[in-house]
């Protein structure tokens, strides 16, 4: 049985409550006492709301049952787009409007790259997402069935020359449709350094070469005329070209390239809903306590590969000189946005005036957004979003009202922790989500900035079916797949 620690009107558990008070409040710029009297009120006003909302899903979906009771088989469309209507189900679209986005970071204002999911109740997982946004390609070429991994390009115990001229190879194809010379291939180049007008490339027929685009070399590493490295950008994203000719890969390449590092992975979602099993409130607190230490760029974790062992910590950002001189820094990272419970869910992590479980996607959004608050204040070196936002998944939210709920909330959480209106932005993820935030959710939210990820089918016990007639058992575990209803669902 968890114990609790009594907080004016809660009943805290003490794990969350040591948590809160001797490592995320040190440094976040927050009052104790003041935050634990805005807890209280955020669930004094909030709760009950909570509830309706759930009430009405649960009204929702009784009204759909009857309506297929009543007339099994598929509905005529225009007759159940009706019933749906005057039941509430279906809402009228508002006029268009603008939205004004501010506070928002490149990764998703401008760039398009990958997302990684992982749960964020595993460090080792949460660090190598955070880490995930800069890869070897040819560790991934390598090391992959990219190449073909037999004959003489099959790997094996030690390092295969033919395997690695076939990932250099490709190395250099990749450079030459990105970062295209004027003429001639980066297959031939004998050295890459820099000059007052750029990159300049000797090939191996003694003539040099430049960049068909100029533009496209951002910076570089080292002396202009022994680069260590050299950092190139595509479609937004860069590209940095790593030269040693002392290493065991660089000293075989005419040019002396080792590697190509990719920007790959720019967001990732530490997740505390769909992937992990949060079954208590020491569950609950180690979660809260890694997003905190990726706020403060501390996580770390003692990680044993191939017999020996290490410890993995959170990459540094990476620095450049620019052919003016000056320095520029890319980000080291994947952004990180934090995925919260939805509405459904309730925890014994703190128990309200009544002894009742609070919902734990309240819970989530102020102790969430408390430790980021290390990130936004300043309190790490290694800064997750640099124009002062919090990224939150906040899933399965059923209709436009559940989306102005939880647009309630995060203000009500950034009053209760003193930040700036509109810090925390929400992206959406459930049914129907476009139609939901153009409605009354992201009409009243329409300040601040949304991505919207839209399931098709929604995976939540709390979800409202119109697409299945009525729910069946479930059938034992390994045998759903020739069953004549995971047919139908698949077909949807």
């Amino acid at each position: 049985m968890t114990n609790h620690i009594q907080v004016g009107d809660l009943s805290v558990a003490t794990p969350l409550f040591r948590f809160v008070e001797d490592e995320a409040m040190p440094g976040s710029g927050v009052d104790s006492g003041a935050f634990w009297e805005g807890v209280a009120a955020v669930l004094r006003d909030l709760v009950p709301r909570n509830r309706e909302l759930l009430a009405k899903r649960d009204e929702l979906q009784a009204k759909i049952d009857d309506y297929h009771r009543a007339a099994p088989g598929k509905p005529e469309p225009m007759a159940y787009k009706n019933f749906l209507t005057e039941i509430g189900y279906l809402v009228e679209e508002p006029d268009d409007f603008t939205i004004s986005t501010i506070g928002v970071d490149t990764e998703i204002t401008s760039q398009a790259g990958p997302q990684l999911v992982v749960p964020l109740l595993n460090a080792r997982f949460a660090t190598n997402a955070a880490n995930s946004r800069w890869g070897s390609l040819y560790d991934a070429l390598y090391g992959t069935d990219a190449i073909a991994d037999e004959g003489e390009l099959a790997r094996s115990a030690e390092y295969n020359t033919a395997r690695g001229a076939e990932v250099i190879a490709f190395g250099r194809k990749l450079l030459d449709d990105s970062a295209p010379l004027k003429s001639g291939s980066h297959a031939n180049a004998t050295s890459y350094t820099i000059d007052g007008d750029g990159l300049v490339v000797a090939l191996a027929d003694g003539s040099t070469n430049r960049l068909d685009d100029p533009a496209q070399l951002v910076g570089y590493a080292g002396r202009k005329d022994a680069p260590t490295s050299i950092l190139l950008v595509h479609n937004e994203l860069h590209m940095e070209v790593q030269i040693d000719p002392s290493h065991p890969i660089g000293g075989t390449d005419a040019a002396g390239v080792k590697d190509i590092v990719l920007e790959s992975t720019l967001t990732s979602i530490m997740d505390l809903e769909d992937s992990v099993a949060a079954v208590d409130a020491d569950d609950k607190t180690l979660g809260y306590r890694n997003w905190l230490r990726l706020n403060q760029g501390t996580l770390s974790e003692e990680v044993v590969k191939d017999g020996k062992t290490f410890t993995r910590t959170m990459n540094g950002d990476r620095t450049f000189k620019t052919l003016a001189g000056d320095s520029i820094t890319l980000h080291g990272r994947a952004l990180m946005f934090i995925r919260q419970v939805g509405h459904l869910m309730t925890t014994d992590a703190v128990l309200d005036r009544e002894g009742n479980e609070i919902p734990e996607g309240i819970l989530d959004a102020l102790i969430c957004t408390l430790g980021s608050l290390h990130d936004l204040r300043g309190d790490t070196s290694l800064k997750n979003s640099r124009t002062g936002s919090v990224y939150i998944v906040k899933p399965k939210m059923h209709g436009p009202e559940e989306v102005a709920f939880t647009v309630e909330l995060f203000r009500r959480v950034e009053e209760v922790l003193g930040i700036a209106p509109l810090t925390n932005e929400a992206r959406h993820h459930g049914r129907g989500a476009a139609d939901d935030l153009k409605s009354q959710g992201m009409h009243r939210r329409r300040e601040g900035p949304c991505r919207v990820h839209q399931h098709g089918f929604p995976r939540s016990h709390g979800r409202r079916d119109t697409h299945v007639p009525l729910r069946r058992p479930v059938r034992e575990k390994g045998r759903p797949q020739g069953a004549a209803f995971h047919s139908s669902v698949r077909g949807l």
